[in-house]
């Protein structure tokens, strides 16, 4: 249950959702199977803490059920660990989840007690009511998109056997992660500059061995920059839709003031009409949540996922200039007949590296089709079935309004 944003204490979210996660019976767990999910959180001023509970039939977890308590730096830091490894340099790394960020929705309800005084008890009840059904929803968002993070590891058949990942399921104290510093952001700010520099100068002198990769990385070029602008407008319906939310309580607010003053026939008609537009303030409302958790976040979370499959294809072709310099260097050795063995043997090791991570990352991007396009299909069908659940519900609104309303001419 999550206490009143107004309140300085801690907030408590147990989360119930959809995902594949957490039993409720106690049966044991499949063969060979790994079921992770957050089953609740906690959330403080400077913090998150979010349980995570585990339920597996691997022979290398000591216990088949348990659950440990993590923060976000402990996410981004599991995820830098997949990053950093060389092994997994011919997968899509699951895009780490984003820091939370409740500051908006805090200084919203901070603005709103300030000016309690300006406003009538009725309105500012709704106001509040408003305020912390969107922190509400920012804070179940931040848990999904964190356990977004570990159901697609868990799901990966090389990712659920990393070490990194048995230890942030399973031990059970902190693992003393601590956010970057000034310096180690700084660093790796250089480090994106320097690669997307690398990217630009592989891609202006080498021509890609493989079609498929040629047409892949064409692809997610534009994909990625047609995300970003739709995750944009997105964000603007949806924030029109509150908009048109907030605006409805206070009209509806000012003609139950003017219902008071004016105590004649028009007083029954105004409350009415009040009435009505606090009923469409609540289904303009829903289809603002809807088409945020639909549509905005799936193209947001795609953004991103879309940039780690870039990163895929970019450790590739930086492979494969790798293989091609090592062949340069097996040439110039057998000129000069001079260390050739050696030469030999790097170049027989790039060349292997090279092919084992384009057939890795060749059924990683087949996946990662297959995936986006099923995830796409099932929130848009969601997001029309609610948009015509929402309008039906409007209008329904709306004709008995008019009914009522007639009645009082």
């Amino acid at each position: 249950m999550l206490q009143s944003p107004f309140n300085s204490g801690p907030e408590l979210l147990t989360t119930e959702t959809e995902e594949p996660g957490r039993s409720e019976t106690t049966d044991p767990p499949e063969e060979n199977s790994l079921v992770v999910d957050i089953s609740d959180a906690l959330s403080e001023r400077d913090k998150v803490k979010f349980t995570v509970h585990t339920k597996t039939s691997l022979p290398d977890f000591e216990k088949t059920e348990f659950s440990v308590v993590r923060q976000h730096e402990e996410f981004v830091w599991l995820h830098d660990r997949f990053e950093d490894n060389e092994d997994y340099a011919g997968y899509i790394i699951p895009p780490a989840p984003p820091r939370p960020d409740f500051d908006a929705s805090r200084e919203k309800l901070q603005k709103l007690g300030e000016g309690e005084g300006t406003m009538t008890k009725e309105e500012f009840s709704k106001m509040k009511a408003e305020l912390e059904a969107e922190y509400l929803a920012t804070f179940k968002k931040t848990v999904a998109n964190h356990e977004v993070f570990l159901l697609r590891l868990a799901n990966h058949p090389i990712f659920r056997n990393d070490h990194n990942f048995r230890v942030f399921l399973e031990y059970e104290k902190e693992l003393s992660v601590r956010g970057k510093n000034k310096k180690e952001m700084f660093g790796g700010l250089i480090k994106s500059f320097g690669q997307s520099t690398d990217e630009l100068l592989l891609s202006a002198t080498q021509r890609d061995v493989d079609d498929f990769f040629d047409g892949e990385r064409t692809f997610l070029i534009d994909y990625h920059s047609h995300l970003k602008d739709s995750t944009t407008k997105a964000d603007k319906m949806t924030k029109a839709h509150k908009n048109v939310s907030d605006s409805n309580i206070k009209i509806s607010s000012e003609l139950i003031q003017l219902a008071t003053i004016d105590t004649n026939e028009l007083e029954k008609f105004l409350t009415k009409f009040a009435d009505a537009l606090e009923k469409v303030r609540k289904v303009e409302n829903r289809v603002a949540s809807d088409e945020d958790l639909k549509l905005s976040d799936v193209l947001r979370y795609y953004m991103r996922d879309s940039n780690a499959a870039k990163n895929l294809l970019y450790r590739r072709r930086r492979c494969l200039a790798n293989y091609e310099t090592a062949n340069k260097n097996l040439d110039k050795a057998r000129a000069k007949n001079k260390d050739v063995a050696t030469a030999e043997q790097a170049q027989d090791e790039a060349c292997k590296k090279f092919e084992a991570m384009s057939s890795k990352a060749k059924d990683e991007l087949k996946e990662f089709k297959t995936r986006r396009v099923a995830d796409f299909r099932k929130h848009l069908l969601e997001l029309t079935e609610f948009e015509i659940k929402h309008a039906k519900a409007q209008a329904q609104v709306l004709t008995t309004a008019i009914q009522s309303l007639n009645e009082d001419i």
